[in-house]
């Protein structure tokens, strides 16, 4: 069936097929349970990963800043960042403003990305290779939409 074969009813009657949620979310398990099984021999999950990497590139941010690109309230990025504070990947500083938490790469951190950075390439050319190379940046500009669509509600 084509994706433009449902009805504008069928998009409103609740089922899996149709769910954005039921079918992101289990799209979201199986994506991840593949980058943390390419990650694995790191020792570190895609969810950490990501969040080492995102510091590997824009170098130390306010944790609330971090937090936004990971589209994740602040609370949710702290838990995230403190066992990889403990680990000695991360650190946090502060600003002259004692509110603002600053978060950046130890050099151990830079080389643990260094370390995953081609066990992730080796996940991200599995899903090109399965989805196609147009298809995946059409995908990702999508979600991007579908996210900031939702937000600005």
């Amino acid at each position: 069936m084509n994706k433009d074969d449902h009805s504008s009813n069928d998009l409103l009657e609740p089922g899996l097929d149709l769910c954005a949620h039921a079918n992101l979310r289990q799209a979201t398990r199986v994506i991840s349970q593949h980058y943390d099984a390419a990650l694995r021999p790191s020792g570190i999950k895609a969810t950490q990963f990501t969040l080492l990497a995102i510091l590997a590139r824009r170098g130390e941010m306010p944790l609330t800043k971090l937090a936004e690109l990971l589209v994740m309230d602040r609370t949710t990025a702290s838990r995230n960042v403190q066992p990889l504070v403990k680990k000695g990947w991360l650190s946090i500083g502060r600003e002259s403003d004692e509110r603002v938490r600053l978060v950046s790469l130890t050099e151990a951190g830079h080389a643990l990305v260094q370390q995953a950075t081609p066990l992730w390439r080796e996940a991200q050319l599995s899903v090109v290779s399965k989805m196609g190379a147009g298809k995946l940046p059409e995908l990702i500009t999508d979600l991007n939409t579908l996210v900031k669509g939702i937000q600005s509600k």
